[in-house]
Order: structure tokens, then C-alpha cells, then sequence
């Protein structure tokens, strides 16, 4: 069974897209909390209220941080999407971290976007434009099949 960490924006259906691809291959997903209103207040909710908006960001980072580096170090992939609508800073850290602990990095992004992340691309052994690249990448891997 192949584990994949799906890291990255959480604004459109990429995550869907690939599980949904992946169908029937041996292959589990995993990646972060996706509501964002609940990853922004998990410390909060589960910590305690803080009045400093930097102390109350600071606290969800942490929980979060649990669930993300589990989730990486449990990986045999990790797929980080960077997406249109927001700079997604804490993908290019996990981007950053799965390659620090030698995980194989798949990168789906936008071709706008090239330049700026050219040094996330360079870590990483595929740079994909769309979901249905990174499940023909997965297929490959796992039966050794070309797309048709």
C-alpha cells in the first residue's frame, strides 16, 4: 500500500480529483485539515482563547503542526499543490520538510508560477500541472503503466 500526504491549497476540488483518479490502485491519502475556519481555530478551540491574533495563529500552527509532520513522516509520497488564489507559505514549508526527510515530492502547480517556486521544483522528482498528471504518476509507480 502506498501512502501520499496531499499538502497545499485547500480552495478548489485537486484533492477529490486525485483520490477519485486513484480509485482501485493500492493506495491510501491522507493530508491537513481542510476547513479552513477549523484549522485557523484549532489552538483556540482546543487551548484556550488569546487575545493577541499572533499568539491565537501561533497556537493552531502548533496543533497542526502535529497532524502534518505525522502525516508526511508516515508518507511514501507527498503531493503539494500551490494553487491561484493564495500564497500557500506552509506548503513550501512542507514542500521544504518532506524533502529534508528524503520523501518523494510531487509538485502540481500552475505554470505562472515557475519562477517563484523554481527552488521547490528543483527538490522535488516531478513538477505536475494538473491532478490527473499526478495520478498517471502514481498508476506508473505503482503498476508500471503508461497513460493510454
Amino acid at each position: 500500500m502506498l501512502k501520499v500526504y496531499l499538502s497545499g491549497e485547500i480552495h478548489t476540488d485537486w484533492r477529490e480529483r486525485i483520490t477519485d483518479g486513484a480509485a482501485g490502485l493500492d493506495v491510501t491519502f491522507s493530508g491537513p485539515v481542510t476547513d479552513h475556519a477549523a484549522s485557523d481555530d484549532c489552538g483556540m478551540a482546543i487551548l484556550g482563547a488569546e487575545p493577541d491574533k499572533y499568539w491565537h495563529d501561533h497556537k493552531g500552527a502548533m496543533v497542526n503542526a502535529i497532524r502534518t509532520r505525522k502525516g508526511i513522516s508516515d508518507a511514501d509520497i507527498v503531493v503539494v499543490r500551490f494553487g491561484d488564489k493564495y500564497k500557500q507559505w506552509n506548503a513550501a514549508f512542507d514542500a521544504g520538510y518532506a524533502s529534508a526527510l528524503g520523501k518523494s515530492l510531487i509538485i502540481l502547480q500552475p505554470p505562472e508560477h515557475d519562477h517563484a517556486l523554481k527552488e521547490v521544483d528543483a527538490a522535488a522528482l516531478a513538477v505536475a500541472r494538473t491532478p490527473e498528471e499526478v495520478v498517471a504518476i502514481l498508476r506508473y509507480v505503482i503498476e508500471g503503466r503508461l497513460p493510454a
